[in-house]
């Protein structure tokens, strides 16, 4: 990673779990993460050790993080476990991931000891827990500067884990610095000095860490970090934080600016102004162009201007970000016949029965993008197939994992995203995933668009409605599981299937009402479809009664 930079006047402003704002300029946060380096180094750590990073709090995690970075070492973020379900599940994959990736050290805070010391035993190379801040006080010896060049690791990010275990991307200073540089350049956010990022995105997630913390970094744009938990509880603190510091950059998910949108009032405009916001990203998972229009439309009083939405397109194998909408222009939303788009083509249409598909833009210089059947052939204007990616950005693989590295490149050193996308005009439509595809009669249905057909019905939990398909005698089925209150399930179970019988001409062969909080996410909210399946197939699926 580049050297921090100097101005004293800049930096990262973080509002803590106890509401405390703390400052540091970009020297203070060099300082410290070279204090901190020191003591790591005291206690063993060197060029290329991994040291995993359980914590919660913004500062202390970004600190932690910049001082393993400095001594050499590759940071393992994890995310911390804040509620007090299914404990036993976290500790496994915590274990896993601390596993996986070879940390001789870990790094958390007194309230989540117990639980790295429980991992801690099911692992032999951890060899010490470290409590952040107090591993770090006092005077260490004198810090050594490790000889990095742009090939050496940077980071482990784990994967998520949608589709399976997760795995470590091995991201290095070259990809990082390449990856930033783009999206954070004149052909991406084109950033100036007068940018203030705001986010409360997970730090231990790629969108919250490379994003708003190690991209920032590398070009220079002061940031406010909020912790996650704080906008979990209170969503309008997203906004209020970018009213009060003037930010002009922030994303999100999808979901967040539904929230946001319902949680904040009318009465509460007058205090809100969004004008200066100039960036509104939004990516991690599906966009929906109606959630977006609806933030737009009501948060319009405040000042803030459609146009600065900005959908995107990325993954933690190619570092961040692929593709960019073009900064400053409306929002592409492409209308598409749904039968012809189930045949692999985006044929343009209109009427209550189309389905909005959000561009997502183009590719940065010096990467290539293709996008192509299953044969690996290049396919022409608005057929739909699978992304690949080359290019700087694009990371070597996964840590000590060759098997699944060699599966996720085709030749010419192309990753296969294994999303499903189609180009029109130049800009990228994502439109599935290839592994989550629902073939029923010979007809592909994409399970998002059931999905957000059947989440616009009252009573489901929007953003908690999972589609998947089952064998049965030899013929593959429609399963929806949604989420509601009790006192809705009866009524759902008989709305849900006349909904995607009227949309989608299938029947489903279940409707699974389940309570809140049921249906399975990784630790970043993407649907888990195939452990909810699983969880079906096994009968062990928590229905209503």
């Amino acid at each position: 990673m580049r050297a921090l930079p100097a101005n004293g006047d800049r930096g990262f402003r973080f509002l803590g779990l106890d509401r405390v704002e703390r400052f540091f300029a970009y020297e203070a946060l060099r300082e410290e993460a070279e204090r901190r380096a020191a003591h790591l180094q005291a206690r063993g750590v060197r060029r290329g050790d991994r040291v995993a990073i359980i914590v919660a709090e913004p500062h202390e995690f970004v600190l932690t993080f910049l001082g393993v970075v400095t001594a050499g070492a590759a940071p393992v973020p994890i995310y911390p476990r804040a509620g007090f379900k299914n404990l036993d599940a976290y500790v496994e994959v915590l274990a896993h991931v601390m596993r996986e990736s070879g940390a001789g050290l870990a790094c958390c805070l007194p309230g989540n000891r117990e639980l790295v010391d429980r991992a801690q035993a099911m692992i032999s190379t951890l060899r010490e827990v470290l409590e952040v801040p107090e591993a770090f006080e006092g005077r260490p010896a004198p810090f050594v500067t490790p000889d990095l060049g742009p090939e050496d690791l940077c980071f482990l990010q784990f994967t998520s884990g949608s589709t399976s275990k997760p795995k470590g991307v091995c991201v290095s200073h070259g990809n990082l610095v390449a990856n930033a540089s783009a999206f954070l350049g004149p052909h991406g956010l084109d950033r100036n000095d007068d940018d203030v990022g705001v986010s409360w995105l997970p730090l231990f997630h790629d969108m919250g860490l490379i994003g708003f913390v190690l991209g920032t970094l590398v070009m220079d744009i002061p940031v406010v970090l909020l912790p996650t938990e704080s906008f979990a509880r209170s969503p309008r603190l997203w906004v209020e934080q970018l009213t009060k510091h003037r930010g002009t950059i922030t994303f999100a998910p999808n979901f967040a600016y539904q929230l946001v949108t319902r949680r904040v009032k009318e009465r509460h405009m007058g205090a809100l102004d969004l004008s200066p916001l100039r960036v509104a990203g939004s990516g991690a998972e599906p966009i929906r162009a109606k959630t977006l229009e609806a933030f737009a439309t009501h948060f319009a009083p405040a000042g803030f201007d459609r146009k600065a939405f900005l959908p995107c397109y990325g993954m933690a194998e190619s570092t961040l970000a692929i593709t960019f909408h073009t900064l400053g222009t409306p929002m592409r939303v492409d209308r598409v016949d749904p039968v012809a788009l189930r045949e692999g083509r985006a044929v343009p249409a209109e009427g209550d029965g189309a389905i909005e598909v959000v561009g997502c833009g183009r590719p940065f210089p010096a990467h290539d993008l293709r996008v192509v059947n299953e044969a690996g052939e290049d396919l022409g204007e608005r057929e739909v197939g699978e992304v690949w990616v080359r290019g700087p950005s694009v990371t070597a693989g996964y840590f000590e994992r060759p098997d699944a590295t060699a599966e996720a490149f085709a030749e010419g050193g192309f990753l296969r995203t294994g999303d499903l996308a189609y180009r029109a005009e130049g800009d990228l439509f994502i439109c599935g995933r290839v592994k989550d595809l629902i073939i029923v009669r010979g007809a592909n249905h994409h399970p998002q668009d059931i999905e957000w057909a059947v989440g616009d019905l009252d009573g489901v939990r929007r953003g908690n409605v999972f589609a998947f398909s089952v064998v049965s005698d030899g013929t593959e089925e429609l399963v929806v599981a949604a989420e509601s209150h009790s006192s809705d399930a009866a009524s759902l179970r008989e709305r849900i299937p006349e909904e995607v019988a009227a949309k989608f001409g299938l029947t489903p062969r279940h409707v699974a009402m389940v309570p809140l909080g049921t249906l399975p996410k990784t630790s970043s909210g993407k649907a888990q479809r195939r452990k909810a399946k699983a969880l079906y197939e096994a009968g062990t699926l928590e229905e209503h009664p």
